[in-house]
Formats: C-alpha cells, sequence, structure tokens
C-alpha cells in the first residue's frame, strides 16, 4: 500500500460509508470491496444475486463477510425500490424506475438517490461515458454547477516537483473540447477539490503548446480567456497559463520562458489539459513511462460523491479511489 492510499484509507476509515458497487461480477471490484472493508473505510453494497457474486468470491478467494448485497434481479425487491422511489421523488413513473432498476449501475444510482447508500464505485466494466451521462440523468448536479467534470491523482516515482511528488489532473475523463468556460470551470472544481479531499494550496496551471505568447493560435485564445474566467471565478486562487508542460512544473524551464512574476510557473501541482485528447493521453504517458499510481478519475460536481473507476486500473489504485470516495462522502456531509 502506498504512502497516499495508506493516508486516504486512514481517513476513510475514521468516518465509513455504505459503498454501492455495481459491478459485482468483476473479480478486482470484489477484492477492492473485500479490502475497503477490511480497512474499515466501509460497508460494500453489491448489487446482483447474492449467490452467483459469493459463487465468483469464493472462486478468486474473496472473503464475503462484510459484503450485503441489493438483488436488483430479484422483481420483489425492484417493486420494494420502485414503490420507495415514487414516494420521494416525482421525476420517474414506477414503470420506468423498474425498467432503470435492472440495470446494475442505473439500480446503483436510484439506491444512492434514496440515500441506501452513501458513494456509487463503478467504471470497471461500465465506460466513463456510461457513468457520467447515467449518473447526470439520475443524480443532477450540485447547486451552481454547470457540468462535471474530473480530475486525476498522479503519484510519480522521481519527481520532486508538484505536491511532494504528487501532481492533480484535469479534465482527463469527461470534457472532450472545453471551451474557455468550460476551463474556468474546471480550473475551479479541481481547486475545491484538491483543497477540501488534499489538503493542498492549489496553484494551477493551464497548459497548451505554447507559454506565455510564444505562439499564436486560435486554440490558444481560448485557453487565455479560461485563465481570465477562472480568476474571477476563485479570485483567491493561484491559476496562471498558458504554460507548456516544462514550464508549469520545473522551475529550470520556467525561470527561462516566463519572464514575469507568476505564482504558479515552475511550481504547479495541478495541470488541467487544453482537451479531452490531451489530458487522456497524458495521463497514460505517464502511467506507462513514469511508472506512476493515478487515481481516479475523481468525477466532480455531482450531487452526490461517484467514482469512476480506470478498467486498466489495478486492485491498489482501486482501492485508492474508494478511499477517495467516502473521504469526499463524508465532505458532502458536511456541506448539506
Amino acid at each position: 500500500m502506498t504512502p497516499f492510499i495508506e493516508k486516504m484509507a486512514g481517513r476513510a476509515a475514521a468516518a465509513p460509508k455504505r459503498i454501492a458497487f455495481p459491478e459485482a461480477g468483476n473479480p478486482n471490484v470484489l477484492r477492492t470491496a473485500q479490502l475497503a472493508a477490511a480497512q474499515g473505510m466501509g460497508w460494500p453494497v453489491l448489487l446482483g444475486s447474492p449467490e452467483q457474486i459469493e459463487a465468483l468470491a469464493r472462486r478468486y478467494s474473496v472473503s464475503t463477510e462484510k459484503f450485503s448485497y441489493f438483488d436488483y434481479t430479484s422483481e420483489s425487491r425492484l417493486r420494494q425500490l420502485a414503490g420507495e422511489y415514487c414516494a420521494a421523488f416525482s421525476d420517474l413513473s414506477e414503470k420506468a424506475v423498474l425498467r432503470k432498476a435492472k440495470d446494475p449501475l442505473r439500480c446503483g444510482l436510484l439506491l444512492l438517490k434514496l440515500h441506501k447508500v452513501d458513494c456509487l464505485a463503478a467504471g470497471k466494466d461500465y465506460a466513463t461515458g456510461d457513468v457520467v451521462l447515467n449518473a447526470i440523468s439520475m443524480i443532477g448536479l450540485r447547486p451552481g454547477v454547470e457540468a462535471p467534470s474530473s480530475i486525476g491523482i498522479a503519484d510519480i516515482p522521481g519527481f520532486s516537483g508538484g505536491e511532494n511528488g504528487m501532481l492533480a489532473l484535469a479534465d482527463c475523463a469527461i470534457t472532450v473540447q472545453p471551451d474557455a468556460r468550460d476551463l474556468a470551470g474546471i480550473a475551479a472544481a479541481s481547486a475545491d477539490t484538491v483543497r477540501q479531499l488534499l489538503g493542498w494550496e492549489p496553484r494551477i496551471a493551464l497548459l497548451g503548446f505554447s507559454t506565455c505568447g510564444s505562439a499564436e493560435h486560435a486554440s490558444l485564445e481560448v485557453i487565455r480567456q479560461g485563465v481570465a474566467m477562472a480568476r474571477e471565478l476563485r479570485p483567491g486562487i493561484k491559476i496562471d497559463g498558458e504554460f507548456q508542460l516544462d514550464a508549469a512544473i520545473l522551475a529550470s524551464t520556467a525561470a527561462k520562458k516566463v519572464t514575469r512574476e507568476s505564482d504558479v510557473a515552475g511550481r504547479a501541482n495541478v495541470l488541467v489539459f487544453p482537451n479531452l485528447h490531451a489530458g487522456n493521453i497524458g495521463v497514460k504517458l505517464i502511467q506507462i513511462f513514469g511508472k506512476a499510481n493515478a487515481y481516479g478519475p475523481i468525477l466532480q460536481g455531482f450531487a452526490q460523491p461517484i467514482c469512476d473507476f480506470s478498467r486498466s486500473a489495478p486492485v491498489d489504485e482501486m482501492l485508492g479511489n474508494v478511499a477517495m470516495l467516502v473521504v469526499r462522502a463524508g465532505d458532502s456531509e458536511a456541506r448539506l
């Protein structure tokens, strides 16, 4: 277990939560749920037939002692769920709830909305788009949030910059081609996340292929406008750009390329990518060549806490995601 996971796990264990796992047919999801329970992070709620889940768990030597279940294959359980949902909310008919609840992800989101679980971890089998679109339609966004975004945390061996060798990376999962307003929203949400979750003082760099006007292109103007708008959204936060990656995280390069005063250049701990192509490629480069542990993507802006696993993530990274999810669930309760 990495020091980062140990820290997050300790915080999660101090305030454990009920965690929904819709993908109970995946062995690594079962392993992650077992470890989360064993370390006191919370109480896993597995969606599916208890008999089938326990048979799979036995096959992979996973203990189910601390698991509970919601059997979305049981007609009686679904009818009870539909009745409770329609008594609490008026947005869906009972027939619509029954139809949605036959899918484990949607069923888990219904349980989350009804506060029968405190948070939900998915994405190992479901694509990020499936998780995000279903969460938008069923859970919704926090007041004042216009669009969801994501942030990942990379723990990079041999890197001494950022925040003690760690960087927060956004948006690497949701917004394909952000405009200036989107970039500003991503920067603002990321500032909130790293402050609340990690206790960092954010230093946010908006990245591009130019540093402080060293090149000109219409796409760079979008980034510059995003910087200005982000500063308006979070006037007390250190936000700067546009920077090339090296100018953002390496003090020696920043000293050569950035000739004006900057609290971020060479010292950034949060990187905002110009689009999803750059973000997705950047994360995978760090993981493959930098041997980094990457935790996330952490979904930002939803009304309730949701985790989206990377489909390639090993169990230790998944466990880190769950620990952060539980911590965020506690923060969400504190804000209510």
